[in-house]
């Protein structure tokens, strides 16, 4: 790296003593006697001696085990480290306990709903009304449920109905269509599925009736659907849940599994990912009290879907004493404006989103805190991929200097993110703060060899509690270790390139897989996007690096642009499009082409095709790399279909 980015905010003595990461300083050092200068050093403890990080995460967040465990780890390679071995808990306990009837659980809206409150009672009751319904259909400790909902209150009841009882959950959003989720669900065999009739997206609404019997059809595992009426108001069908029922947990051991979550599908059938109770447990208590922050009297949003790992970490938010906000519609319906008018009606203490939103808002002119009252809003949290420079200072301009930036990188396969918001560290323009207590993250080259202030492979060279305990119907391991563990042995490889700072901050370049390599210079995508975005005419963009074409000695890199309304791809754009990329990223990556498109295909949590297309571009056909139906805009990839028969 070269100088030193633009410091963009710096926490107060105020906010730093109010932390919950300065209180857990303060608490090692009063109960073990450790004493640490700095967040650097407490990162590297926490690295350096994991067995003694983890039972202080356990102790100082009192945790509950029925069964308490033989020792912290048992088994420390990867794959297969053992966690707490013999430990018995309950997640879903956790959630629950201390907290106060009266008080506010979380707030939501809808496209259908007014915003509106559950508070703490009435979670605890409709989450033991389901428990008891799935009871008496026969679902007991180890069974699977999954459900086919929206980002309702329903939904977190009905997640943890299943963690209180030891069923193992996993949900797909609505939207998503039938093969996406048979491809998901049925790989699991369950037992109970949960859906809606139907819901409003773009305040249209989309009747599912006819995609759930499907569903049903093809997963022959399934002995039971029950029916929330969500579109038409009707609630749950009649005779579920059944009324009288306590709210009981079962003490259940370390490791078994609390629910599963899939990869994204873009390149064949979805991993099913199998996370632990205990496991989870640990990371989302560190995660969201010492990283999130987040504390009593304070509301907690993250735009998400059910088909998200970020749905889970912010229902795991709930471990916490602040409240979260849930939304279920279009983000930029009937503008982009919507959400951050919900910021304002639900007061909003966090408002978390992904970059392409952030990005999204600024390419619009959109001036969130123009006639609203944001003063709640004390933090803004970003993830999904690489939020760029500009973004950063486009939300210190829009909001408060005050406001708490952090933008976060990790993934579905831990649920959870390993570099990202620290409230006591201060903010630079383009960077995320820092790496996460007990994650042991590196930047690496081919050799395995450490880097600083460089790019290289986002490895993780220590177990953490979180990480998949197996992926589902992978009795050998096999998928697993070619997933994560194959270029370097014990040592997790994440899949994306990373800088790791000499201050200790992090920028994310995008997926290593889709890196550009032109005359041996590598570059991640995203900086590509980074100069090409600057320009005011481009709203979005896709670039891939093609092997050499027939009679070519080179290889082929076209860049494929969203122009804002009434822009043309003139000759004096194209020019310009060149220019900034071979000022801002290198000669060697300008791109060989510039064609314009009406839309960047993307996965339902935002992310960019990179892979898929550079695959169909390449004479794959589609269907063997992309589910379309795991698709937020299916229709966008129809132009790189027909693009690779015409001209590949």
């Amino acid at each position: 790296m070269i100088g030193e980015p633009e410091l963009l905010w710096t926490p107060s003595s105020e906010r730093i003593e109010r932390a919950t990461i300065t209180r857990y300083a303060a608490w090692l050092r009063q109960t073990h006697g450790l004493r640490f200068e700095d967040y650097e050093a407490l990162w590297r403890w926490s690295i350096g001696d994991l067995e003694a990080f983890w039972a202080s995460i356990a102790a100082f967040f009192d945790v509950r085990f029925d069964t308490p465990a033989a020792r912290v780890l048992g088994n420390r390679e990867m794959p297969g480290a053992e966690w707490f071995p013999g430990a018995r808990l309950s997640y879903a306990e956790h959630i629950f306990r201390g907290k106060r009837d009266d008080d506010v659980a979380l707030a939501h809206a809808s496209e259908l709903r007014p915003l509106g409150e559950w508070t703490w009672g009435r979670l605890r009751a409709e989450t033991a009304l389901i428990a008891g319904g799935l009871g008496e259909l026969g679902v007991s400790r180890g069974d699977r449920v999954v459900a086919y909902m929206p980002n309702i209150p329903e939904t977190v009841a009905a997640f943890l109905a299943c963690a209180s009882i030891g069923a193992t959950w996993s949900s797909a959003a609505p939207e998503f269509g039938a093969r996406t989720v048979i491809d998901r669900f049925a790989q699991i065999e369950p037992k109970v599925m949960l859906a809606v009739d139907g819901y409003r997206y773009r305040g249209k609404d989309f009747d599912r009736r006819a995609v759930v019997q499907q569903i049903a059809h093809e997963t022959p595992s399934l002995e039971r659907v029950v029916t929330l009426g969500y579109l038409d108001g009707s609630g749950w069908e009649p005779g579920f849940p059944s009324a009288g029922a306590e709210l009981t947990f079962a003490p259940l051991p370390f490791a078994h599994p609390l629910w599963v979550l899939y990869s994204s599908g873009t390149t064949g059938l979805p991993k099913a990912i199998v996370h632990g109770q205990g496991g989870v447990l640990l990371e989302h208590l560190k995660k969201c009290h010492l990283h999130l922050d987040a504390h009593a009297g304070e509301r907690f949003f993250w735009f998400s879907t059910t088909g998200w790992m970020m749905w889970n970490l912010l229902v795991g938010v709930l471990l916490t004493d602040a409240a979260i906000v849930l939304y279920d519609g279009d983000p930029g319906y009937p503008d982009l404006g919507m959400l951050w008018d919900l910021a304002e009606r639900a007061r909003m203490t966090c408002f978390g989103t992904s970059a392409a939103f952030i990005s999204s808002c600024m390419k619009a002119s959109l001036a969130p805190a123009a006639g609203r009252d944001l003063s709640a809003l004390k933090a803004v949290g970003s993830t999904g991929s690489s939020l760029s420079p500009e973004a950063f200072r486009w939300v210190y301009d829009q909001l408060s200097d005050d406001t708490w930036l952090f933008s976060t990188s990790g993934g579905t396969d831990m649920c959870t993110a390993f570099v990202g918001g620290v409230p006591t560290l201060p903010v630079y323009k383009g960077e995320l703060q820092a790496r996460s207590l007990g994650a042991a993250v590196e930047a690496w080259d081919p050799d395995g060899k450490p880097l600083v202030d460089e790019v290289g492979e986002l490895v993780i060279t220590e177990p953490m509690p979180s990480m998949p305990l197996f992926l589902w119907a992978d009795a050998g391991g096999e998928r697993y270790h070619e997933s994560y563990f194959s270029m370097f042995s014990g040592v997790w490889r994440h899949g994306d390139w990373v800088e790791i700072t000499s201050r200790g901050t992090a920028i994310v370049y995008g997926r290593s897989d889709s890196t550009i390599n032109r005359g041996g210079v590598r570059i991640g995508t995203s900086e590509v996007y980074r100069a090409v975005l600057s320009l005011p005419e481009v709203l979005d963009a896709l670039v891939v690096d093609l092997p050499a074409r027939a009679g070519s000695q080179r290889g082929w890199m076209p860049l494929f642009v969203v122009l804002r309304d009434r822009a043309v791809l003139s000759e004096g754009l194209i020019a310009q499009i060149r220019r900034r990329v071979r000022e801002d990223c290198s000669p060697r990556h300008v791109p060989d082409e510039v064609r314009q498109i009406a839309a960047v295909p993307r996965t339902l949590s935002g992310k960019l095709l990179e892979v898929p297309v550079k695959r169909i571009l390449t004479g794959t056909p589609a269907e063997e790399v992309v589910s379309r139906e795991s698709l937020a805009n299916p229709a966008a990839l129809d132009y790189f279909v027909e693009l690779g028969r015409r001209e590949l």
